[in-house]
């Protein structure tokens, strides 16, 4: 996956790159996902009720408007009852190529004790 992220003759291909950062998003969220507060519920299945472990608090997640809306697509894959935001920023270079951060946009929700 990575490898062909970074290959120069593979990573023209569009829909691939795209593919493989939202597979790579899935990983992360999966990973990230470990270190989420969990709780225990009871579910009613087919056969019996079973005790099975749950996002306790679903997070929030949030990205830059760039190029990663694959990877967070990703994300999205995994933690599918997550919120989102988003915010858009850029790079604004002056004369002496210096650079500071431009927030054009935000949209959040309520993060208040949110992962």
């Amino acid at each position: 996956m990575i490898n062909e992220l970074r290959n120069v003759e593979i990573q023209h291909d569009r829909l691939r790159f795209r593919r493989n950062m939202e597979r790579i998003g899935e990983i992360a969220a999966f990973e990230i996902s470990k270190e989420l507060e969990q709780r225990e519920v009871e579910i009613q299945t087919p056969l019996d009720t079973i005790k099975v472990k749950e996002i306790a608090v679903q997070p929030v997640i949030t990205t830059i408007f760039t190029g990663r809306s694959s990877f967070i697509s990703g994300i999205l894959n995994y933690l599918d009852r997550a919120d989102c935001g988003f915010v858009a920023a850029y790079r604004k270079h002056d004369a002496n190529d210096y650079f500071s951060i431009k927030q054009d946009y935000l949209t959040c929700p309520n993060i208040e004790g949110r992962p």
